[in-house]
């Protein structure tokens, strides 16, 4: 399951999350709108997401390890556009 339809950045970030661990389940929400006035808004858009991510990538993992994954695979994008990620990552059958 994919969302996108939001933009470059989102379409790149779930581009290269499909490509690195052909998730079972991807959803990716464009928060920025929440965060009007907060630190790295800047009306743009695409610069604070949620993410769900379910990957067997991810089976046995602890959840630290599991979030430098993704930031390792999205690290151009955390270093310029994204000011801010909310990672849930699950392995298959976690609830």
């Amino acid at each position: 399951m994919r969302e996108s339809g939001m933009g470059d950045i989102s379409d790149s970030i779930l581009g290269k999350l499909e490509a690195a661990f052909s998730p079972l389940r991807l959803e990716l929400k464009d928060e920025s709108d929440r965060h009007h006035g907060h630190a790295g808004h800047t009306g743009a858009g695409e610069s604070h997401f949620d993410l769900l991510i379910e990957a067997k990538a991810f089976a046995g993992k602890a959840r630290v390890v599991r979030q430098r994954m993704v930031h390792q695979v999205l690290a151009d994008e955390l270093a310029g556009p994204v000011h801010a990620l909310s990672i849930i990552a699950k392995a298959p059958g976690e609830s």
